[in-house]
């Protein structure tokens, strides 16, 4: 996967939206006005690099499985993680983790806000 596959695989979430509220070198994708993913969009030695939120757990799990798996950057680690996308990281598995990290925001909204998400169309 590179920089522009791991953008599309972020902004093809259902109700994600793309925004640059921490400059122009950090792309952050949001659900319902929360954080999901942000990406450098330049490289931190030498590697392009997707934080995603995940599940305490399969957190630390994952980290211990894969290389290119890292405790989050810049952002609390034990919800965050920072994938090197071009890394021992399967493509399936980012696209599944992206997908993760958007069920670990919805879960936290207020009910309704899950429903009025969930009822949302995808475009």
């Amino acid at each position: 996967m590179n920089i522009e596959e791991a953008r599309e695989a972020c902004i093809s979430m259902k109700g994600a939206i793309e925004t640059f509220p921490f400059g122009d070198d950090t792309l952050v994708f949001k659900v319902m006005d929360k954080m999901f993913a942000y990406m450098g969009l330049e490289s931190r030695d030498g590697e392009i690099w997707l934080n995603v939120k995940c599940d305490p757990e399969k957190a630390i799990d994952l980290r211990e499985r894969y290389n290119g798996i890292r405790p989050g950057y810049h952002s609390n680690k034990k919800y965050w993680n920072t994938i090197v996308i071009e890394s021992d990281v399967p493509d399936s598995l980012i696209h599944e983790l992206i997908q993760h990290s958007v069920d670990e925001v919805i879960k936290k909204l207020p009910k309704v806000k899950q429903i009025e998400y969930h009822n949302m169309k995808n475009i």
